[in-house]
């Protein structure tokens, strides 16, 4: 596959330079999570090779991992036709949820409410001393 000319990537000029990315396990295609990158995060993510994202709430780079050790490293990354949204595949080192699940997406819409379909792999409270 050749380059394509003057292609250098995601669209950050675009949604305040946030673009969603989608964090995929490399080996299953479970989706992990999704969370926010800015260009910054995103060049940081391709030197390191661990995602790194941008923190809306917190107004800073988020190095995946760095306080609970569950870490992203990245297999490969894509982008979408319009450039403004990021697919990582990566190989993920414990919970990529905060609240302790392999994914975020551990609640199934059913019609009387939420259901929770995983079995929680670690307590959040022994990783991020709340």
């Amino acid at each position: 596959m050749a380059s394509e000319p003057g292609d250098n990537g995601p669209d950050f000029s675009r949604n305040n330079g946030l673009l969603p990315a989608i964090a995929q396990d490399a080996q299953s295609g479970k989706v992990l999570m999704m969370a926010w990158m800015n260009q910054e995060a995103y060049e940081e993510t391709i030197r390191t090779g661990q995602a790194v994202y941008f923190s809306r709430s917190r107004n800073k780079l988020w190095y995946k991992g760095e306080e609970s050790g569950h870490v992203q490293t990245v297999v490969q990354i894509l982008v979408d036709c319009d450039r403004d949204t990021i697919l990582m595949k990566v190989n993920q080192q414990g919970a990529a949820c905060h609240e302790g699940y392999e994914s975020c997406f551990f609640r199934e819409v059913a019609p009387d409410g939420l259901t929770t379909i995983e079995a929680r792999l670690v307590d959040p409270d022994d990783i991020y001393n709340k």
